[in-house]
């Protein structure tokens, strides 16, 4: 396993839309890898493989209750409105409030290509906007409130 650096935010590739993993090899466990090792090292709960300066359908989640692996993740049901203080990697000491839906039921691949179906509520589900968003080129900030607050 290997850190990899976090792209910035001004860097054009985070607003770029991801490609789809069609590839389930080793090369895809080390990315995998690579991202909870990088994730964990931040203190961050979520990164997209976009986030690395990869643009491939992939990110790493965990807030506490075990790593999650999201390869080809879509949304396929969100419920309900939440509120939340949001921040991202990609823009250190930077955060601000975001609406985001209050439930998501997300269907992802693993590193194996099996598919899987997660549920998330309340963080869960707003870290899983947030990630694949990224996948999406698109970043918290068009989700804001009332702009931003220093950290």
């Amino acid at each position: 396993m290997a850190l990899r650096n976090i792209v910035k935010f001004g860097d054009p590739i985070l607003n770029k839309k991801s490609r789809k993993v069609e590839k389930f090899d080793s090369r895809l466990s080390d990315l995998i890898d690579d991202m909870l090792e990088t994730m964990y090292c931040e203190n961050g709960v979520g990164l997209a493989a976009v986030q690395v300066g990869i643009l491939k359908r992939v990110a790493v989640i965990d807030i506490g209750e075990g790593a999650m692996e999201l390869v080809n993740p879509e949304i396929t049901l969100a419920e309900g409105e939440q509120e939340e203080q949001e921040g991202c990697l990609s823009l250190p000491g930077k955060s601000g409030v975001t609406s985001r839906p209050m439930k998501v039921q997300v269907k992802a691949q693993d590193r194996h290509g099996k598919w899987q179906v997660f549920t998330g509520e309340g963080l869960k589900a707003h870290v899983f906007c947030h990630e694949i968003d990224h996948l999406d080129g698109i970043l918290f900030t068009s989700h804001l409130i009332n702009g931003f607050s220093e950290e």
